[in-house]
């Protein structure tokens, strides 16, 4: 791959829902591109379509059908249309190509911490792979949970974590197939700001360490500027007025 193209791209995205007899556009004709290693944090308030983007991009939705006046439309990781994926070959980009963080931790609860991590690696090589492979998922687990400092937090269950130590645990589930982007919707969005700051310096931090592309969306402009460059969604589209205070900005 050329590592000066997008590592992810979308071009003229739209989507609608249905609700009822309505249907409800939320994405207007959305084009960007990220290139790898960059922070992009895509700013905006609720509504604006910044998570349905998300989700697009990590292939659990899928945009509007093209037709003749958007027949440009489509979303691409390294140069390869999603659209044009099997369903084996979208869950595998899924499990392995991209980690998704939510502002709702959604551990399972009944689990251990070190147990939540590897979980995702479970899902990727199946039971059988993961037995044959079980060492070096803990191991890497374990190390993951280590740099966040929750070593001494592998036997306890989430109920006993704090919200900083939930939000963590996540970010190590998200890790453990070794993406190469991550998604983050609103990461922060549940966590005083002290905490979520903390979180902030953990996944720069990742960032630097694994070459990480990270995508963030957040309604915070506080949060926002964190990034390398921001990105303003309003009603479904980009903004064409960007001026964030200090950092670069895509313009369309």
């Amino acid at each position: 791959m050329n590592e000066t193209a997008p590592i992810i791209s979308a071009t003229d995205v739209h989507k609608t829902y249905r609700m009822g007899r309505v249907r409800v556009p939320v994405l207007k004709g959305v084009s960007l591109g990220i290139a790898p290693g960059e922070w992009v944090a895509v700013l905006g308030a609720s509504g604006s379509g910044k998570s349905t983007l998300l989700h697009l991009l990590g292939g659990l939705d899928r945009p509007d059908k093209t037709d003749k006046k958007n027949g440009s439309a489509r979303i691409e990781f390294e140069g390869r249309a999603l659209g044009r994926m099997s369903r084996g070959e979208l869950d595998r980009y899924r499990a392995t190509r991209i980690g998704f963080v939510f502002q709702f931790y959604h551990l399972l609860p009944e689990l251990r911490v070190l147990e939540n991590v590897t979980v995702g690696a479970m899902v990727r090589h199946g039971r059988l792979g993961y037995t044959r492979h079980r060492k070096e998922i803990v191991n890497r687990a374990s190390g993951l949970l280590e740099a966040f400092g929750l070593g001494h937090r592998l036997r306890h269950r989430p109920g006993e974590l704090s919200g900083g130590e939930r939000q963590r645990v996540a970010i190590a589930r998200a890790l453990i197939n070794e993406p190469r982007v991550l998604l983050a919707d609103e990461p922060t969005g549940n966590l005083d700001r002290a905490t979520g700051e903390s979180i902030l310096d953990a996944i720069d931090d990742l960032r630097e360490r694994l070459g990480l592309t990270i995508i963030m969306v957040t309604h915070d402009q506080h949060v926002a500027e964190r990034a390398e460059r921001v990105i303003r969604l309003e009603d479904g589209v980009i903004a064409a007025n960007n001026a964030p205070p200090k950092k670069n900005i895509l313009r369309t």
